[in-house]
């Protein structure tokens, strides 16, 4: 089966497979969305706690979305994966970070004799839904600003600025990805908390967010849209030659139709969420979610199948990366291709025990009898 495909097909098939993952990963950002919420959604410590149990029956599948992710870039990409990991190291070190004090915040925050108090969790979940949120945004903008790298002759990276990643926040047009997905996961967790949550208080909380949040959103994400349709970007020849031209990635829209489509399909599902939320409409998280889904999957399609570098150099154009030079050997990406079969049944149970877990909405009554809370 794989093994009879070329191995421009087979580079093909595992971008579309990271492109899905990456679009799976900014769903779940609603968990970190939800955390910035807490305190804004609540008005005593019961309702707080009610959101935090909300979101602590969900967390571990953003995390686990997260290093899939990262996996199937390893095996898939493993120079990209090289390059960006192992050259921008403190970028993905304070990501690392951030995630990590989530898991811990919601393994202590309601211990018994917890010496730092559940404030200070409180604040760790908020590090967690800010500044890790926006800083992934910041590292995929790097796809389409470029970042400063070489790559010699055995493909060995040399990181060309001292702050080894965290030069990407000394370019402001990055914050907007930044920024629009910060708001995007607000808007993420506050239809969730709407879909999972018995409280009529919480609920009518959740709408004036929604409103306030889809605004900021739409005003970072068009933003970042125009950016990088209009900016130069980092076009690759038939010959494999990089070279800056100008609108290379509304080119790549134009080009292959169908990316378009499926970005344009995402938006428009997206603002068809935010309309279901402010009527008080319960299933918005799930038209919000297909939406993002197939927003970042076209996204994401486009720069790496597409006449372009998907992860540019602005110290070398020629050591940019693309899916044909970055890519597994043949043998590897057809034994891989054969794993990622198994993907579907994950996902199938990951839906099954959601759909376990969200059978019986939460109530305050549950919270104040239930042992185990977070």
């Amino acid at each position: 089966m794989f093994f009879g495909l070329e191995l421009e097909a087979l580079q093909i098939y595992w971008w579309v497979i990271l492109s899905l993952l990456g679009g799976l990963l900014v769903f779940m950002f609603f968990v970190q969305g939800g955390q910035t919420l807490m305190d804004e959604l609540s008005s005593n410590p019961l309702e707080k706690t009610m959101l935090i149990n909300s979101l602590g029956r969900k967390w571990e599948l953003g995390f686990t979305t997260l290093v899939l992710f990262g996996g199937a870039a390893f095996a898939a990409f493993p120079l990209f994966y090289s390059t960006s990991f192992g050259g921008a190291y403190w970028a993905w070190l304070a990501i690392l970070l951030c995630f990590i004090l989530q898991a811990v915040s919601y393994e202590y925050r309601l211990k018994e004799n917890n010496v730092f108090g559940s404030k200070t969790y409180e604040i760790f979940l908020k590090i967690n839904g800010f500044l890790g949120v926006f800083l992934i945004g910041v590292a995929v903008s790097s796809f389409f600003s470029g970042s400063h790298f070489t790559l010699n002759s055995q493909n060995f990276v040399q990181w060309q600025h001292p702050l080894r990643g965290l030069e990407l926040l000394l370019n402001p047009y990055n914050y907007l990805l930044g920024f629009a997905l910060v708001f995007l996961s607000r808007i993420l967790g506050v239809a969730y908390f709407m879909n999972n949550i018995d409280d009529e208080n919480i609920k009518a909380k959740c709408i004036a967010k929604l409103k306030l949040n889809s605004l900021l959103f739409l005003l970072f994400f068009l933003a970042f849209l125009g950016w990088i349709f209009l900016k130069d970007g980092f076009f690759v020849d038939d010959n494999g030659i990089v070279s800056l031209q100008a609108n290379v990635y509304l080119q790549n829209f134009l080009s292959y139709p169908i990316f378009a489509a499926l970005l344009l399909l995402g938006v428009v599902l997206v603002l068809l969420g935010m309309i279901q939320g402010a009527k008080k409409c319960t299933k918005a998280i799930w038209t919000l979610g297909v939406g993002v889904v197939l927003a970042v999957f076209a996204l994401l399609l486009s720069v790496g199948i597409g006449q372009s570098a998907f992860y540019p150099s602005l110290s070398d154009l020629q050591s940019s990366l693309t899916i044909k030079n970055a890519s597994s050997s043949y043998y590897t990406l057809s034994v891989m291709a054969y794993v990622s079969l198994f993907v579907p049944f994950v996902l199938a149970y990951i839906a099954y025990v959601w759909r376990a877990m969200d059978r019986v909405k939460i109530t305050k009554e549950e919270i104040a009898n239930d042992e185990h809370v977070y």
